[in-house]
């Protein structure tokens, strides 16, 4: 399964703009291709429509997937202007490869969450109960970084349990607990917040935790770099950490 590709178009003219104008003496639509972290779905599409307040006409192709299926199309050719992780070393895969134009920035952390069914039915308040034999658990493949995040988190209490189904990324995890096709899972609080309603959320304690750290850095080969960069200053500004904290992210 690849990853979902969402595309919005977001408009918004800058006051003396020097973008080329068209034939109609309108300026130019700049595109910029992101690919982003799952968990960074929602906040992006904001992030992106505050972004094109201030800027030219921008065309944002978002591409969200798991961080690392992301990097390898990336070293592999797929076109990126930018590329936000949700760890750093599937951002190391892109640096290594000579492919991160400028110096990554950490612009964002998350912490982790355990997601049960709304109203949580199995009674599930610790990790340990992740191991019981009637809870169906869920979590990304351990090659994602929610997944690797969720293993460290286990290991940490001290817990083996056995998830019914590794997922291709943290959104396909809550997706399952959301839809009642899991007990639980491991996700982000990000995650959580952004299914109120539908999951409820139960804390892992400060011991347990592992912190997500969110690098992000502009692609080279990239036709749109001036832009590339100015997101990428954007999303580390305090008008873009004001959109990331309401999506519950945390300053890096």
């Amino acid at each position: 399964m690849g990853p979902r590709v969402a595309i919005l178009t977001l408009v918004a003219f800058l006051a003396g703009a020097c973008a080329s104008p068209n034939p109609t003496g309108s300026p130019e639509i700049k595109n910029l291709t992101v690919f982003a972290a799952a968990s960074l779905t929602d906040s992006f599409a904001k992030a992106g429509n505050e972004f094109a307040k201030s800027n030219i006409r921008v065309r944002f192709t978002f591409n969200f997937g798991s961080s690392s299926t992301l990097a390898t199309q990336i070293t592999n050719g797929a076109r990126a202007d930018v590329f936000a992780s949700a760890d750093e070393a599937n951002m190391q895969k892109i640096v290594d490869a000579d492919l991160a134009e400028g110096t990554p920035i950490v612009f964002s952390t998350n912490r982790l969450e355990i997601a049960v069914a709304s109203g949580n039915p199995k009674k599930i308040a610790s990790l340990t109960d992740l191991a019981r034999p009637d809870v169906a658990l869920v979590l990304a493949a351990p090659t994602v970084p929610a997944g690797k995040y969720a293993l460290e988190a286990l290991t940490k209490a001290g817990v083996t349990a056995k998830p019914v189904s590794q997922e291709v990324d943290v959104r396909a995890v809550l997706n399952k607990v959301s839809l009642g096709e899991a007990d639980a899972g491991i996700v982000y609080v990000t995650d959580v917040k952004s299914a109120a309603g539908r999951v409820t959320g139960v804390d892992i304690p400060e011991q347990h935790q592992v912190i997500a750290r969110y690098p992000v850095a502009a692609v080279k080969g990239t036709n749109s770099a001036d832009l590339a960069h100015r997101f990428v200053d954007f999303l580390a500004s305090p008008a873009g950490q004001n959109v990331l904290a309401d999506f519950g992210f945390s300053k890096p």
